[in-house]
């Protein structure tokens, strides 16, 4: 049996029970949903148009393809996670207090040990990748033309 009528001046309304028509979202749908909109938030770029090298470009379409601008942003802007956009050259204070430079050997550390020095300030750890040392350069490249 449903929910009762309403009548009224000749009208009649049916209730309707909005969570009979809802199912509920189990958390890992939820995660999953949740990667899938940043990646394509991601993968659309950010409608800027970059003055970059070969490698910087290949660097970019490396960090877009593998996830990477989902947190850092399509243009390296920043989001969830650290900014690429003057990063290069940069102090950048970890979360244990030490301030350290962001050159070649530092951001090559951050991509390949994503827990090996965590910026200060940032919840949101990165994953583990499986970028290879040749696409790891790309996307060094790629951060240093952003600076």
């Amino acid at each position: 049996m449903g929910p009762p009528a309403l009548r009224w001046g000749g009208w009649s309304w049916q209730a309707v029970s909005v969570t009979s028509h809802i199912r509920p979202v189990g958390p890992a749908i939820a995660a999953a949903l949740f990667v899938l909109l940043a990646l394509l938030g991601a993968a659309c770029g950010g409608g800027e148009s970059l003055d970059l090298s070969e490698e910087g470009a290949r660097g970019r379409s490396i960090a877009n393809e593998n996830g990477c601008a989902a947190c850092h942003g399509n243009n390296g802007q920043g989001s969830v996670g650290p900014a690429w956009q003057g990063l290069y050259g940069a102090d950048v204070v970890l979360e244990d207090g030490k301030t350290v430079v962001a050159d070649d050997a530092y951001i090559l550390r951050s991509i390949r040990e994503p827990d090996a020095d965590l910026v200060e300030g940032y919840t949101i750890r990165m994953p583990v990748n499986s970028l290879t040392d040749d696409d790891a350069m790309a996307v060094l490249a790629y951060i240093r033309e952003l600076s």
